[in-house]
């Protein structure tokens, strides 16, 4: 082989090594470039997957804190000697949000109760000032509010939000409200000439004002714990309400 040919054959070696070097250092990048987006795409799956768990309702347990209704209406989930931390609800029957609040948070407030991790107490009010909504919400307080207290309390408590209508049509009729009141195990031998006379609306009207004054309620619901007002980021995540309570508990 001549001079020549030996130059080329040499020029072509170092070439054809230059180009693997490139494609070695690109396969390089792109395993780099590869790996970045998987890792962000699994940290973002991660941060989804943790918001996602923390917005799971938990199961409500069969066991239920004894329930006591106090003299002004407002109801005390807790079982004996635990005082705090108080959870306060300020909730309205007719309010979607509220009904919301009960279908994500509900069960985990009844199971901190139950496992004695907090004093609940409802304060079932009305906020509406139109005349259906808050003839709507003023028949379920009132309804609610002759139930004596117990496991019964609960029940139509939850059965109020179940059935709850729409702010535009007039519901919670008088017949509805005895009948879930005997389905959810009223035996109160007053329980129906209270609700059909809606002889407890004027005690629930005073409260809901009261509360409202006293309280500074810019809406329902409302959650305030030993207090202080829990965010709504707080309320509607039951993870996120547990472990404030459970804080509240040391």
């Amino acid at each position: 082989m001549g001079k020549a040919a030996r130059d080329q054959s040499a020029r072509d070696r170092v070439k054809a090594q230059r180009e693997e070097q490139r494609q070695k250092e690109r396969m390089r990048r792109m395993v780099t470039i590869v790996a970045a987006v998987v890792v962000a795409l699994a940290a973002v799956g991660a941060g989804w997957w943790v918001a996602a768990k923390g917005s799971e309702s938990e199961q409500a347990t069969t066991a239920i804190a004894p329930i006591t209704v106090a003299a002004d209406g407002s109801v005390v989930m807790a079982k004996a000697g635990v005082e705090k931390p108080v959870l306060d609800v300020y909730e309205d029957f007719q309010c979607p949000a509220c009904k919301a609040l009960e279908e994500t948070s509900g069960a985990t407030i009844k199971n901190l109760a139950a496992e004695g991790k907090a004093k609940v107490v409802y304060h079932p009010i009305t906020i509406f000032t139109t005349p259906v909504t808050r003839g709507n919400s003023v028949r379920a307080g009132a309804a609610s509010r002759c139930v004596p207290g117990g496991t019964p309390w609960i029940t139509y408590h939850d059965r109020l939000f179940k059935e709850q209508p729409s702010e535009t049509a007039e519901g919670f009729k008088i017949n509805d409200l005895v009948a879930w009141g005997k389905e959810a195990g009223v035996t109160a031998p007053n329980f129906e000439k209270c609700v059909t006379g809606q002889e407890k609306a004027p005690d629930h009207i005073a409260y809901s004002t009261k509360i409202l004054d006293t309280q500074k309620l810019t809406g329902t619901p409302t959650l305030k714990l030993d207090g202080k007002e829990l965010s709504q980021d707080v309320a509607f995540k039951p993870a996120s309400l547990r472990q404030a309570i459970l804080d509240a508990a040391k």
